[in-house]
């Protein structure tokens, strides 16, 4: 599979990390796109021999790019000429649809408008509408079925959930792993931490309070 290939296959992922940040103040237009540039940075950095799922090594980077557009103010930069050439696409695409009765590759973008592939992905990322990962009724307009078997959604809370049990203490993140991945009791944390089940009751609703906050920003 090339690269635009793989990057399109993949847009699924972007899809799944924009729901997190829907109703936040940010267009899910400008997510999405967002989110394909952390996809393509994450498709050009993988190295599969290093054993990580690519949805393991591309989420993070995606909901990164979707943070980072909060912190600009809500607006994707996208520079004259890709969206120039974005138009361009989107006419080139449509044609070829309708004379092939099928989506175009972007290979076949790419070699109509005599441009790199990786060019064409990028300018495909601009005009591409909100991705639905479940069928539509027939007629309904205004998005692109995804057929996907992996659940990225699942993906996408369980690695926020693992970077915020990364960030906290050592001895803090004993104790949720103890409590939640282990399934042990207060008492049981306690006499392994040196503590009473108070203290841990105490300690552990505030640790509980410090990772909703990190994982609502």
């Amino acid at each position: 599979m090339s690269r635009d290939d793989f990057v399109c296959d993949n847009l699924g992922l972007v899809h799944a990390c924009a729901k997190r940040f829907v109703g936040r103040g940010v267009e899910y237009d400008d997510l999405f796109q967002a989110g394909c540039v952390g996809l393509v940075k994450a498709v050009d950095g993988f190295e599969p021999e290093r054993g990580l799922c690519f949805s393991t090594y591309a989420v993070p980077l995606i909901l990164g790019e979707m943070r980072h557009l909060f912190r600009e103010g809500g607006a994707v930069k996208v520079s004259r000429s890709l969206r120039s050439l974005s138009l361009q696409v989107g006419r080139l695409r449509e044609k070829l649809l309708n004379t092939h009765g099928r989506e175009p590759t972007v290979e076949e973008l790419a070699a109509e408008l005599g441009i790199e592939p990786a060019l064409a992905a990028q300018a495909v990322c601009v005009v591409l509408p909100p991705l639905s990962l479940t069928r539509q009724e027939e007629g309904e307009e205004g998005q692109i079925d995804l057929p996907c078997d992996s659940p990225e959604e699942s993906v996408t809370d369980k690695l926020a959930l693992r970077q915020v049990l990364c960030d906290l203490e050592p001895r803090d993140r004993t104790l949720i792993e103890m409590r939640y991945l282990r399934k042990m009791t207060q008492q049981t944390v306690a006499d392994h931490l040196g503590m009473t089940q108070v203290q841990v009751s105490r300690r552990e609703r505030a640790i509980l309070l410090e990772m909703r906050r990190k994982l609502l920003d």
